[in-house]
């Protein structure tokens, strides 16, 4: 491995804050950190950010509420989210914006007077069919019985007013070449398909401010103090404002990339698709600044077959889960057993159902029972040979990929097959029951399930980081863990 660490940059997109931490975000953000982790593992330099997006008319609504200043409404929220850091057993060093940071707010005004400069931004008067909910605009055939299909309560406005605009028409043809050269650029390929159609339908220039005497909880738009920012075109600045843009741009190349050779790797929903991978592109060209390396678009989590909601009773909140069962156990079922793309169901049951057949009477009663042996029958720690504690290119490639299932799928293999060598072998038995060559037989087997077991907290340390360690512990000392999924 070479001294110099290779730089690499992942980003979920930032939650808006007028509601809890819900378990779609948990599964972005887990994701996120599970590739995160596997390249830092690979001794790779890790700028993994987050946050949360603090602007706009939904959460202006939200506030006047209840009655209290937007600000301390965000400041709430954001905390909120902040503390999925710990309690998600995030990467420690994580790095979370918010756009009410001044930081990003000189950084937004920054990118908007490069784009201002470069003729793409233009005032106009205009009529539109407003999504609250989206914070987009939407066209007829957008609407589902006059109302947004993905906020069928939320009654569509109608806005009348001067704003400002960005020249998305211009980037058509830009946008279609990204996706032609990079064939890859959004994953999985059918969401590549669905850009390259809506692309090639034409682009319409999308509104970027509202009028601070209507909506004035955002960042003001330079030099116009009658304006606020659009919240998506504030807020998707913070994947380069976070890197110190515009100031530190040797960092901001370091990490983000260059036109050449980009480095960002982006995580977002479905509802995020065309904001990721064609308006955010579309604004980094307006500036002159590289484009994002790949967008990854991932479904929506559904419970018992219908949309979370708090009058259907289903909604899964991940703090309840991991006070339960542990962040192992939400994390292990969230990369396990939802599609990487496709939207999937679980549910309360169908967790705790996973959690102690898999976790408990799967590999916690198989490192228990091996490292009993050990800890009783073995003279000494094992020692672990080096492709006992290194991550296989191939499981690593599931997991870059981003087919973080099959990579679950091939740990649990291993685990399978461990415990099918314990039940042929019988080295219990062995010990037990056997003469000197037998007893000396039922060792070596004993030391192979110590190693199989390093090798499985190896692969596991991305996915499982607690559960990971502990094994790992177990095995370099000899010693059986606490239990690490107890029963419920």
């Amino acid at each position: 491995m070479s001294d110099e660490k290779k730089p690499f940059y992942i980003t979920t997109t930032l939650p808006y804050v007028n509601a809890d931490p819900h378990v779609g975000f948990a599964l972005e953000i887990i994701k996120a950190d599970a590739v995160a982790r596997l390249h830092a593992l690979q001794g790779d330099e890790v700028f993994f950010n987050t946050g949360t997006d603090e602007h706009g008319q939904k959460l202006l609504e939200a506030a006047l509420k209840q009655g209290v200043e937007p600000q301390a409404y965000v400041d709430e929220y954001a905390a909120k989210f902040r503390a999925l850091k710990e309690k998600l057993d995030l990467l420690p060093d994580l790095h979370f914006i918010r756009t009410t940071d001044q930081h990003h707010k000189s950084a937004a005004q920054e990118f908007w007077r490069i784009c201002a400069a470069n003729d793409d931004i233009y005032k106009k008067l205009y009529q539109i069919k407003y999504c609250v909910g989206c914070e987009l605009e939407k066209t007829d055939s957008e609407l589902v019985n006059g109302c947004c299909p993905l906020h069928p309560n939320v009654e569509i406005e109608f806005i009348d007013e001067e704003n400002y605009f960005f020249r998305f028409s211009k980037y058509q043809e830009p946008l279609l070449e990204l996706y032609a050269t990079h064939p890859d650029f959004v994953l999985p390929d059918f969401r590549q398909n669905e850009m390259k159609l809506f692309t090639e339908r034409g682009l319409q220039d999308f509104s970027i401010s509202r009028l601070k005497a209507k909506m004035p909880w955002g960042i003001d738009v330079p030099d116009d103090p009658e304006h606020v920012m659009y919240v998506w075109f504030d807020a998707l600045v913070n994947y380069i404002s976070t890197l110190g843009w515009p100031e530190d741009q040797e960092y901001f190349k370091r990490f983000w990339g260059t036109n050449e050779s980009p480095n960002a790797l982006q995580i977002g929903g479905k509802d995020n698709l065309r904001q990721q991978s064609a308006m955010w592109q579309a604004m980094l060209m307006s500036a002159g600044l590289p484009n994002s390396k790949q967008v990854v678009i991932q479904g929506f989590i559904t419970s018992g077959g219908q949309k979370m909601s708090k009058s259907l009773g289903n909604v899964i909140n991940p703090f309840d889960i991991v006070d339960e069962l542990g962040a192992d156990a939400l994390r292990y079922v969230l990369l396990r057993h939802t599609s990487p793309f496709e939207d999937s169901d679980i549910t309360l049951e169908g967790i705790r159902e996973y959690y102690t057949a898999h976790l408990t009477n799967g590999l916690g009663n198989l490192v228990a029972r091996v490292m009993m042996l050990a800890e009783e029958h073995l003279p000494h720690p094992v020692e672990l040979a080096t492709e006992d504690t290194v991550i296989s290119p191939e499981w690593a490639e599931k997991i870059d990929s981003f087919r973080f299932n099959e990579a679950m799928d091939a740990i649990f293999a291993k685990i399978g097959a461990a415990d099918a060598y314990m039940t042929e072998h019988k080295p219990f038995a062995g010990i037990k029951n056997g003469d000197a060559v037998v007893r000396e037989t039922a060792r070596a087997d004993i030391e192979h399930l110590v190693r199989e077991l390093a090798s499985i907290a190896t692969h596991l340390a991305p996915a499982m980081p607690r559960t990971a360690a502990a094994i790992a512990s177990a095995a370099r000392h000899n010693k059986r863990p606490d239990n690490l999924f107890p029963r419920i």
